[in-house]
Order: C-alpha cells, then structure tokens, then sequence
C-alpha cells in the first residue's frame, strides 16, 4: 500500500490545521492517551504530534505489510480504484503512483493495461527525479491519511498533475465522529490524518478541481484547463 510522504521532521502547529492552515483548530477527542484534533474549514481530523511514530517505527511498521503483484486479492483491493479510474484515461497516459509501497503493485497493474508509470515513496522509491515532471494522472493509495502536512502533499499534486488529469486517490472516509473512537482506521499507528468527504470536497474547491465519489473510500479529483468556481 502507498506509504507516508512526510518523513520530514517538521511537525504539525496545534495551533493551525496542516491541511488549510486555518485556525484555531479544536480537540475532538482522546483515544487510548492521544490526542485527536478537527479543523471546523476543511473538517479535516488529525492527531496529535506528540503521538506520531518515529521514521524508525514508521519504517519498522511498513516492512511488516507483505503486498505484491503476485497478490490476487491484493490486485482485487486496489482494482476498487482502478475499476473507475482507467475508463477516464486516454490510452499511453502517463502516470505517477505516489506512495508507492514496499512492493509496488498498483503501477504495474496500470502498466499491464498500457499506461507508463513512475513510482515516489520516501521509503521504498526516495529519487525525486518523478517529482521534476508532469503527469496525466496520479495515483494515491492508502497513503493521504499519512501525510503530516497534507497541505504540501496536495500543492505538490496540483503542480505534478497536467490540465484535464485525474488524481485518484483511495483512504477510509470518516463517516461518523460519535464513532471515531471504535473505528479501527486510527488503530494504525502510522494513520495521522483523517478525512470526511466535505475535506474532499474542500480540496476540491481550493484548487479549483472537480471532485468525484464513485464508490466507498475512493475520491478522484479533475483537473481542468481552467480551475472550476
């Protein structure tokens, strides 16, 4: 699965939101000693910096995932994205998997169906030389929910991602906060941050995107010649 783009040391303010900066932010609740903050603008949940794993354990974390291509369910998995994304690809479009994983399946499942792919992780695939070009699509898989500092993640999106592409991303919505602290998405130690489908949507009105909901826990995100209203 896609891994965290935010191994960098800076944290997150508690006194503004990571993803639009807004504040003050409020404490939503505290779950087994920590923290969990919510931003009122772009409803997005996120934890508290004091709670985050060291890179040593977030890397320690990711190595006991065991996904590969050879993977039938795995493919079957990542196939809830690429069921819906494809079908809005011209064909030899070019893409990036950003997150890419220890065992990168997702791009090699795009290959097979004639798409180029580069790969980024700042684990597993750290050269940046992926991120000095554009791309026609872009594939994010369990890997927002990651980022400390989404609001970079998703600048850096808007300026990989070429007119009329299609980002595509896949993360557990949060659907209900009165059952935030039995959901066992937040279980993961290495999930920080956490999104409603109106964070979703936000995103979509800050870059001026057009945003979709094909099916549970999958978001694509257009983006047009000129950014929509």
């Amino acid at each position: 699965m896609g891994k965290t783009a935010a191994c960098e040391s800076e944290l997150v303010a508690l006194e503004n939101c990571p993803l639009c900066h807004s504040e003050p932010i409020r404490q939503l609740t505290v779950v087994d000693s920590k923290p969990y903050w919510r931003c009122d603008v772009c409803h997005l949940t996120f934890l508290s910096p004091e709670s985050y794993l060291s890179p040593e354990d977030e890397l320690a974390r990711y190595l006991l995932h065991e996904n590969s291509p050879e993977d039938c369910r795995y493919r079957q998995f990542l196939s809830r994205l690429t069921d819906y994304l494809i079908p809005k690809l011209q064909p030899g479009a070019q893409g990036l998997d950003f997150g890419s994983g220890p065992g990168p399946t997702l791009s090699v499942m795009l290959e097979e169906k004639g798409f180029s792919m580069n790969l980024y992780d700042p684990f597993f695939a750290p050269n940046t030389a992926p991120l000095e070009r554009t791309y026609d699509f872009i594939t994010c898989t369990e890997t927002v929910e990651h980022f400390y500092q989404p609001a970079k993640e998703f600048h850096l999106f808007d300026r990989l991602l070429r007119c009329n592409g299609w980002l595509g991303i896949m993360t557990e919505i949060l659907e209900s906060d009165a059952d935030f602290a039995n959901w066992w998405y937040h279980r993961e130690p290495t999930h920080v941050c956490f999104y409603k489908r109106k964070t979703m949507e936000w995103i979509a009105t800050q870059y001026g995107w057009r945003v979709e909901f094909p099916r549970k826990n999958v978001t694509l995100f257009y983006k047009p010649e000129k950014p929509f209203d």
